[in-house]
């Protein structure tokens, strides 16, 4: 027996401004957000699939909805979600995850961008579409994001990603772009912390950051960890100090209580090479190994997000362009991406559990969250 669909995703999403005329409107707004949920769960990566995936499925959906109409055309999903404010989708989605979500202390968020390669437009002379999103790595969950204003960059968009964020107590990562000391309070404003990557674009700080732990005050390395695969063995050590209150009269940044060295010494048959990356954190020096650890898991949103939306998703080829559409169908990429990885009862990847989505109804209620 299919019971009509109560989870919180349905109730989260009500307050999305429907943006059509009434007299025009044949489909609920809702219907169209959880017919193009599930389809995309199930591998449909555009409006034409959506559609198709909704009339193979039609009986089901028909049962499930009662959708008086039938199953809308690809055109109303594009044109519905062309129209759909993306800052309202965004904010919706946040608090649904909120709710989803079990963010713990010393939880690590990373935040980073991701270029929607193929939504540029040249006939509209439209540039491509930039997210930026934020992912637990615990959770193993996007707790949000939000579209890079045009002539704009990731600097304005963190801080708007920041505030729909619930980060007490969390660890925020964040690369050099994001590297500002405004940002760095917000998030100690919000009860959080801070790691984020130096580079040449803070000037002197780098430069002195770089200088000191190539100077012979520079503080012996506390932690060293090795990995190796496919030929490789990585060996990464660590340097911190919090013996900063010189750093503190040079540059002024309030929260900071350490900097950070990082070396990667990366070893193969024939070919040994190494790279230092500089940090700075709001984080104490006690457990080097934590630092480590945060450090490391930064890249989880390029292996864990970033890589699972082009190789499962095929973000990348998506040609999604009109309106706010292509930011709008990233939201659902994450909200698909996010159902699945809550669901643990069947061990298999991303890409696998789409499919079995698609075969088996009962499995798709099971991540949708309607048995």
């Amino acid at each position: 027996m299919i019971v009509k669909p109560t989870s919180s995703i349905i109730h989260h999403f009500s307050s999305i401004k429907d943006p059509r005329v009434n007299r025009q409107k044949k489909h609920q707004l809702q219907d169209i957000f959880f017919i193009s949920i599930c389809a995309t769960i199930c591998g449909a990566d555009n409006w034409v699939a959506i559609e198709q995936f909704g009339l193979a499925k039609e009986a089901w959906f028909t049962e499930l909805l009662g959708l008086e109409h039938g199953i809308p055309s690809h055109d109303t999903f594009g044109e519905v979600y062309a129209a759909i404010d993306t800052e309202q989708f965004s904010a919706c989605f946040s608090r649904w995850v909120a709710d989803l979500a079990n963010i713990t202390e010393g939880e690590v968020i990373a935040i980073d961008g991701k270029c929607l390669r193929r939504s540029i437009d040249k006939a509209s002379k439209k540039a491509a579409i930039h997210m930026v999103s934020a992912w637990a790595q615990r959770n193993s969950l996007v707790l949000g994001q939000v579209k890079v204003d045009d002539k704009s960059n990731e600097i304005t968009a963190i801080p708007k990603l920041l505030s729909r964020l619930d980060i007490a107590g969390a660890v925020i990562t964040v690369d050099a772009m994001g590297c500002q000391k405004k940002i760095a309070e917000q998030i100690k404003q919000q009860g959080g912390d801070y790691v984020f990557s130096l580079k040449g674009n803070q000037g002197n700080l780098h430069d002195d950051v770089k200088t000191f732990f190539k100077s012979s005050l520079a503080p012996a390395v506390t932690s060293v960890s090795y990995e190796g695969a496919h030929g490789r063995i990585e060996t990464r050590s660590i340097r911190a100090t919090a013996d900063i209150a010189w750093l503190q009269e040079r540059h002024d940044w309030k929260s900071l209580q350490s900097i950070i060295a990082v070396t990667a010494r990366r070893e193969t048959d024939n070919k040994v090479t190494e790279e230092i990356r500089y940090f700075i954190s709001s984080l104490d020096t006690n457990d080097p190994k934590r630092l480590e650890r945060v450090v490391r898991a930064h890249w989880a949103i390029e292996n864990n997000l970033h890589w699972v939306l082009d190789i499962a998703f095929d973000e990348d080829s998506n040609r999604t362009r009109k309106g706010h559409s292509a930011a709008n169908l990233a939201v659902i990429r994450h909200i698909a991406l996010n159902l699945i990885k809550v669901e643990k009862t069947s061990k298999v990847g991303v890409k696998i559990k789409r499919l079995k989505a698609g075969w088996d109804n009962d499995y798709l209620c099971r991540i949708i969250g309607i048995i």
